[in-house]
């Protein structure tokens, strides 16, 4: 079947914008979980963190955006059972994209950070339900993501407080700060390539430009990662020895690991950009999939890159045309921060991303980053946690995965009743 035939552009085209409108919520929702910290501590400000996450969100969607897995295509629902039914299973696809859209328009608007990931699931959990029964559904996978629910924001909650016990007692509190940073810079450095270099570096070191590099997998990595921490130390503590000779020593901790958050934030922006850009683009691929071969796909799924394109432009789009209500949820409105716990809460949430996606735990970066953000706030002494705000926002978590089924089921019904299908 020619993708581009004239019966077929029309709709096309349709559930391009769909998928681009779910891609734009996506970004004006989601984005906050790299750069709401950071923004919150103002170490960037909301113009800043609006470009740097733009740009590395479109380059993680598009470069790296084909590592996403078939996983919404072909775990959530059992698309076995849709194999004579193709277009039941397309016009489900569609729903999807509608309920998403909504729901995550909705929950930007209150300024509640919700996991998109939950809401396509729900979606199409909703929908598979409709067209084919409780048995289309793959209930294991469900529990999984509820499990996630759970653990993730109390994982993260845990090491955030750890590494922000640890850099209170060995730097805020002791008498010569300055001579403390000095030693602990190359720990830090260290410990912001390894958490980030593990999930980016992997894949970076597979792209073309690096073939031609005489040097097995892991000692590329390990000379990349290096180099970084050298860099990053080098650059610390040069800005050090510029503030003491401006004779600048108070506030001179935050203004360095301000430098160590942006660091940070970026390669959340950078990862976020390249994992849950699927959450939006999936279903399209899907779509255009069915469209393609009159046939579900059952095991694979290959995501063209006009597709991933067309993700990453939605994504900044949203971010920079609604991403700030969320962002001041996450970065203002749990507890007031600096950028030495905005470091610590960004170091938890990719930790805790990274085990989870090791032991194949499906978990939220915003969950995550939202328990290490409350994590911090248990154990500073200065801080006030605001359990309004934690209740708003545990309440969006809870109810996504049900109301994004329940739009889904509701959406696709209609759908079916319309000429057009």
């Amino acid at each position: 079947m020619d993708l581009f035939s004239s019966n077929l552009i029309i709709p096309l085209i349709l559930v391009s914008l769909l998928a681009a409108y779910v891609a734009w919520n996506l970004g004006a929702n989601d984005v906050a979980n790299s750069m709401g910290t950071s923004v919150g501590s103002k170490a960037i400000t909301l113009t800043q963190a609006i470009i740097l996450a733009g740009i590395l969100e479109f380059t993680g969607a598009v470069v790296f955006g084909k590592q996403v897995s078939a996983t919404l295509a072909t775990k959530v629902a059992n698309p076995s059972l849709f194999i004579d039914v193709p277009e039941t299973f397309l016009l489900g696809m569609i729903a999807v994209l509608l309920a998403c859209g909504i729901w995550l328009q909705v929950s930007t608007s209150k300024g509640l950070p919700v996991a998109s990931s939950h809401a396509v699931v729900g979606a199409i959990a909703g929908f598979s339900w409709v067209a084919i029964g409780k048995e289309a559904i793959a209930w294991n996978n469900i529990g999984m993501i509820c499990l996630g629910w759970i653990v993730t924001p109390i994982i993260s909650a845990i090491v955030a407080a750890s590494l922000y016990s640890l850099l209170r007692y060995w730097l805020f509190e002791q008498d010569n700060i300055l001579q403390q940073l000095l030693e602990w810079t190359p720990w830090l450095s260290a410990a912001l390539v390894s958490v980030f270099g593990i999930i980016v570096l992997p894949t970076l070191i597979q792209l073309p430009v690096f073939n031609y590099v005489a040097l097995p997998e892991q000692t590329l990595g390990l000379s990349i990662g290096l180099l970084a921490t050298g860099g990053i130390t080098y650059y610390s503590w040069n800005r050090i020895k510029t503030y003491r000779q401006q004779n600048i020593e108070l506030g001179i901790l935050e203004r360095v690991m301000a430098k160590f958050q942006v660091l940070s934030a970026c390669f959340v922006a950078f990862a976020h950009g390249s994992n849950d850009v699927g959450n939006a683009i999936a279903p399209l691929a899907v779509i255009v999939f069915i469209l393609n071969t009159n046939a579900v796909p059952i095991s694979s799924l290959d995501i063209p890159l006009w597709i991933l394109v067309l993700g990453g432009l939605g994504i900044v789009a949203g971010l920079a045309v609604q991403g700030k209500n969320v962002i001041a949820t996450v970065g203002e409105n749990i507890i007031s921060l600096v950028p030495s716990t905005g470091f610590c809460a960004e170091i938890a949430t990719a930790s805790t991303i990274l085990i989870a996606s090791r032991i194949g735990l499906p978990v939220s970066t915003s969950h995550a980053l939202v328990g290490s953000v409350i994590g911090i706030g248990l154990v500073s002494r200065n801080q006030d946690v605001r359990w309004e705000t934690i209740k708003s926002v545990v309440l969006a978590w809870v109810v996504t995965l049900p109301v994004a089924a329940v739009l889904g089921a509701v959406i696709f019904c209609l759908l079916q009743l319309l000429p057009w299908f």
